[in-house]
């Protein structure tokens, strides 16, 4: 008999607080390969970069959200987690290890995971608003709140050399405020830009995560 696979509403709350719609009906040998390949994703992600300019462009916005989704959102949130880690022992080219943005990463995949597996849209338009309120939430939480935080408080002033941070508090009149440090990482160095990339991308594979096997997510 072809496989069931269950929709949202169906799923008991516990299992919705652990695994996502599409690994939850299978067999524990198939769960594992799905968190195999979705952390394997998450890893590429980290070590694969191409930079612009000031502008460093990566999809590990795109595959951080994604592994939420597709996994579930404490899976999502060690899959991301772990990628991270692992990617950064592989490329990290001696520079040192910011643990908060893993932080970043995973809790994206902890906030895509909770909104796809518990709020709905009686919209034909709910998918769209969903994977918006996911974008919304995970940008102001993750990549101003957790990353740009942690960059602002332990990376200028812990791990950057203070000769570093005078030059660059020298061009502000001696006072980098975190407002000021936000607008030159989104706007300057173009973090912003990386966001729009990886966001759209998510929009754009929007129907096929939707229509394809074996996804088929129930996104609604």
């Amino acid at each position: 008999m072809p496989e069931t696979i269950k929709t949202t509403k169906q799923i008991p709350l516990y299992k919705r607080l652990l695994l996502s719609r599409i690994i939850c009906g299978k067999s524990a040998a198939q769960q594992i390969a799905y968190i195999g390949v979705i952390t394997a994703l998450c890893i590429v992600a980290n070590f694969m970069t191409v930079k612009l300019a000031t502008v460093e462009f990566s999809l590990t916005i795109f595959f951080s959200v994604l592994a939420g989704m597709l996994i579930g959102p404490p899976l999502g949130f060690c899959a991301a987690f772990l990628g991270d880690g692992i990617g950064f022992l592989i490329n990290g080219g001696g520079f040192m290890y910011y643990w908060w943005v893993a932080l970043s990463c995973s809790t994206m995949a902890l906030i895509s995971g909770l909104v796809t597996n518990f709020i709905s849209f009686r919209s034909e338009r709910g998918a769209y608003i969903k994977l918006t309120l996911i974008c919304a939430l995970t940008l102001a939480i993750c990549s101003v709140g957790i990353n740009s935080t942690g960059m602002y408080y332990l990376g200028l002033k812990i791990y950057m050399p203070p000769n570093v941070v005078k030059v660059v508090e020298s061009q502000f009149g001696g006072n980098l405020t975190f407002g000021i440090y936000l607008l030159i990482r989104f706007f300057i160095l173009g973090q912003i830009f990386n966001s729009i990339l990886n966001y759209g991308l998510l929009f754009v594979a929007l129907p096929t995560l939707i229509s394809i096997k074996p996804l088929k997510l129930d996104f609604n």
